[in-house]
């Protein structure tokens, strides 16, 4: 019987299976952020185990609020600062150096097709876009990993998703995922490893292919994942050119990270997304999700362009393209945060930037802040953003915020009339 990709990598990286079940795995990489990560680093030394298992293989950053915005955010930014120091990690991403962590790891080459690699964030899944098993643990599956470099799982079954025709003109990767979640519900994939394939992602970019992932876990799944094609190779090159002799030796050794034609799913959902429309959430929660032409109209206080959902380079083109001539409605302050400084220095080259700010959009540095209401866009209470984040959950941009998620298309649309408006208003 054939494997699902899941399966081939828990069968790579098995060390041990402690009792029926479980599945202790071995770990390619850890990602940390100053959130999560100085909780864990703080009870490893209370316990006497201030070790890493190996450097080279621990990446970390600081994100979320970035600079500090007060004394508690400083000290958690020095507590990862001085871990990192202390062991030597020498892909620590500092302030200057740092962005969004689901946008920098992968921008560095961090995440490779049949990897396992966990971080104490749950939109870790993100990764899943390059073929690779990544999720998001707690505290203390963090601590483990942080140690021993391994992290028990039990072995998740599989849901397959065939995304069958192609993207309609002003669809994007964002409105089929929240399409998906619509019809699953927040709970539809708990626990599963949540496989997408067929046309349109063959067709769709790595940064497409990231933001279908990341948002893998609104519907409960664990892992979202994609099986590495030549779009991942031409992505990757940069960093793995002196292990192949070419390209087409990279993408056959990548290919054994594929499901197998006979593989096992608990489930195989079809569907055609050739007449799909720009969709974006109302309520608060991912899976209710209405056509642009229902919430047509709806008035919002700010529109948020960025996140580790929607702030890279692909994302920007595609708001700036919408922007370009035009300025903001006086009813609403824009925000953009690209998700790295690559990014920020790519729009600023290719003059994105410029349309941004001309057309009235506050350009900050790359930060987490405004997507869990922390800093550099929290919402006042009764406030609406329009935002190209991943959680519209009560109070997620700010105590009594209301969120409406949408593509980057959809929320520069939005900027210019104030209300949530459909970008192909604004086509050419």
């Amino acid at each position: 019987m054939g494997k699902t990709i899941a399966e081939k990598i828990f069968d790579a990286h098995l060390v041990d299976q402690p009792y029926e079940g479980v599945n202790v795995l071995r770990l390619d990489a850890v990602f940390c952020h100053e959130i999560t990560t100085p909780i864990a680093i703080t009870d490893l030394m209370a316990r006497g185990k201030d070790r890493v298992f190996d450097p080279s293989k621990i990446k970390a950053v600081i994100d979320h609020v970035t600079p500090a915005k007060d004394s508690k955010t400083a000290e958690q930014g020095k507590i990862l600062r001085d871990w990192a120091r202390r062991h030597d990690i020498k892909d620590f991403f500092d302030i200057g150096r740092n962005g969004v962590c689901h946008a920098i790891f992968p921008e560095k080459g961090f995440a490779r097709p049949g990897y396992t690699i966990i971080m104490g964030d749950s939109h870790t899944c993100t990764h899943g876009a390059f073929g690779a098993f990544a999720a998001g643990v707690g505290t203390t599956d963090l601590e483990v990993g942080i140690l021993k470099g391994v992290c028990a799982f039990k072995k998740p079954e599989t849901i397959k998703f065939v995304l069958n025709g192609s993207l309609p003109e002003g669809v994007y990767a964002k409105d089929a995922i929240l399409y998906i979640i619509s019809q699953l519900g927040v709970n539809g994939a708990t626990n599963r490893v949540m496989e997408f394939t067929g046309p349109v992602i063959d067709a769709m970019s790595m940064e497409s292919r990231m933001t279908l992932c990341n948002m893998a876990i609104e519907a409960g799944g664990t892992v979202g994942i994609c099986y590495p094609d030549m779009v991942t190779v031409e992505y990757l090159w940069p960093f793995i050119k002196d292990q192949f002799a070419d390209k087409a030796a990279a993408l056959k050794e990548y290919s054994k990270w594929i499901s197998d034609s006979d593989a096992q799913f608990e489930q195989v959902i079809e569907y055609d997304l050739s007449a799909l429309v720009p969709k974006a959430t109302f309520g608060y929660k991912p899976d209710q999700v209405k056509s642009i032409s229902e919430l047509e109209g709806t008035p919002v206080d700010q529109v948020y362009i960025g996140s580790c959902t929607n702030g890279r380079i692909e994302d920007l083109r595609v708001a700036a393209k919408v922007l370009k001539g035009k300025k903001i409605a006086d009813s609403v302050r824009a925000i953009l945060s690209p998700a790295t400084p690559a990014i920020y220095k790519q729009a600023l080259s290719e003059g994105l930037l410029d349309i941004f700010t001309d057309a009235g959009f506050c350009v900050t540095n790359p930060t987490c802040g405004a997507c869990l209401g922390m800093s550099n866009g929290v919402l006042a209470d009764g406030e609406v953003c329009a935002s190209t984040t991943n959680r519209n959950f009560s109070g997620r941009m700010g105590k009594g915020g209301m969120v409406h998620l949408m593509s980057p298309a959809t929320a520069a649309a939005t900027a210019i009339t104030g209300t949530i408006t459909n970008s192909l208003l604004f086509k050419g």
